[in-house]
């Protein structure tokens, strides 16, 4: 969440801030519950130090004067109550509002409304042109490597089982891309599938509700992952953490759930939307001079990932109106896939890095002392290192050849054992 008093002081830039994002806040009634807040806050303090004056004064008091300051204790604690109330009232109300305004945006971050107004920065890698492309569906049917049919049976649809090779190949990407985030300085972790609801609410998602993405589990306070940047982003929750320290990067291995609810009338073939894949997510703790720079590191960590297995992407400059809440400022990589676009082809997004400045830790309370003693909130960061259901369709799509076979990019054949299906 944003800092109370920047939204108090720049009102309007929080509010163009809103608006660029295309969400509807009303920040004014925020700024009026809060004045009522701050008031009451100050009645409430003055009458519980009145209360603690009487309650003083009756150590010493005269028994004469002891039924005349019971009778004030008596209506300080009515009156005391009745102001506590309408605080707790209206701080649930200023509380609500205060999470769901979304963080500033980068002064460089595009100005637009959806996703047709991303800014293209640059294109790695060549297309190779096939004559008669096809998608991953038809090749993994034609190599036996995905049962969609059963997934649907067992556990219903956009589930799916991995066989024989491309089972091994999904296990040989998250080892080569751990070995290579090891290298570069990444703490690798394995975290768990469920988080609280109120560590979800702190990374800026919604557990509950018609519009979330997330599966819940009744009579609990818990709910399945979408991506590891929840339970990495809880991880260090109402901790302090030394200057020293940072920055801290982990890298996390986890399954991910997903509801897609809604998604269905948009493309989403064979395993391009589905409701479990298994992910490595790049997560980071710095201070605020440092988040920059960590936000190109972990582009750059994306970049190279594809680069080195020969997928040709391009990369994103996001929008504000497609930032989402936490996000200042965000990049995707989309890779080209030939099922896409009714098989003539089209870009996909593959990763994606936010900066979220201070806007998670604000919520989880997070914060590092600096050498002089003094406080302040870390800034958070994600990026996903790889997105394995995915990276197999742009893995099968970019490397089929044409007799329908699929080579193996060099850097994974120690992993896998092979290099070729088919």
């Amino acid at each position: 969440m944003l800092d109370p008093k920047l939204i108090r002081e720049q009102a309007e830039l929080v509010k163009a801030a809103t608006a660029h994002k295309c969400m509807s806040v009303d920040v004014d009634a925020w700024l009026h519950l809060d004045a009522r807040r701050l008031t009451l806050l100050q009645e409430v303090e003055a009458l519980r130090a009145e209360r603690n004056n009487v309650a003083e004064s009756m150590k010493s008091a005269q028994s004469e004067d002891r039924p005349l300051l019971i009778e004030k204790g008596k209506n300080l604690k009515e009156v005391l109550a009745l102001k506590e109330e309408a605080l707790q009232t209206i701080e649930g109300e200023w509380k609500a509002i205060l999470l769901s305004i979304p963080n500033l945006n980068h002064p460089k971050a595009p100005i637009g409304n959806s996703d047709a107004e991303n800014i293209e920065l640059r294109q790695v890698g060549e297309i190779t042109r096939l004559v008669e492309p096809r998608d991953h569906v038809y090749l993994c049917q034609k190599h036996d490597l995905i049962d969609f049919d059963r997934g649907t049976k067992v556990t219903g649809a956009k589930f799916y089982f991995l066989k024989g090779k491309l089972a091994i190949l999904e296990m040989a990407l998250i080892r080569y891309v751990q070995d290579y985030l090891m290298k570069e300085g990444f703490i690798l972790m394995n975290t768990p599938d469920l988080a609280k609801d109120d560590v979800i609410i702190g990374t800026g998602f919604n557990p509950r509700g018609p519009e979330t993405q997330i599966y819940s589990l009744e009579n609990t306070d818990l709910s399945l992952i979408g991506t590891a940047e929840i339970t990495l982003g809880g991880f260090h929750k109402d901790e302090f953490l030394s200057v020293s320290q940072l920055p801290i990067r982990y890298a996390g291995v986890s399954h991910c759930y997903r509801t897609e609810a809604g998604s269905y009338g948009r493309e989403s073939y064979g395993l391009y939307r589905v409701h479990q894949f298994s992910k490595i997510e790049m997560f980071v703790f710095c201070t605020p001079e440092q988040s920059e720079a960590m936000h190109l590191e972990l582009l750059r960590h994306e970049e190279h990932i594809f680069e080195s297995l020969k997928i040709p992407f391009r990369v994103l400059d996001i929008c504000t109106g497609d930032l989402g809440g936490s996000a200042y400022r965000k990049y995707d990589l989309e890779a080209w896939m030939w099922g896409r676009n009714n098989g003539l082809g089209d870009w996909g997004e593959i990763t994606s890095t936010s900066n979220c400045t201070d806007y998670q830790a604000r919520r989880m309370n997070i914060k590092y002392k600096k050498d002089d003693g003094s406080s302040a909130f870390v800034n958070t960061l994600n990026g996903t290192a790889i997105s394995l259901a995915r990276t197999l369709i742009a893995l099968l799509e970019n490397h089929q050849q044409a007799d329908g076979s699929i080579r193996i990019p060099e850097k994974l054949i120690p992993y896998c054992g092979f290099d070729s299906i088919g």
